[in-house]
């Protein structure tokens, strides 16, 4: 069975991140889960948001993917 990732997309290129979603959630609870679990962190400077934000979405089953971002097709 192949898994499922989701792209958390940010204007800031070297914010970007890629995560597997846990095998028993629908595509559906997923995006509704991430809305609802990012919405819960505390906005904070600088990347430590973004770390706070990736450790809580670790702790609900997520799991983060490294990758390579290629050039635009654009």
């Amino acid at each position: 069975m192949a898994k499922r990732l989701m792209v958390l997309p940010s204007k800031d290129v070297s914010k970007i991140r890629l995560v597997r979603v846990p095998d028993d959630m629908s595509a559906h609870e997923a995006y509704r889960s991430v809305t609802g679990l990012l919405s819960e962190v505390e906005r904070e400077a600088g990347n430590q948001w973004l770390e706070s934000a990736l450790d809580l979405l670790e702790d609900h089953g997520f799991e983060g993917v490294e990758f390579t971002l290629g050039p635009p097709l654009d």
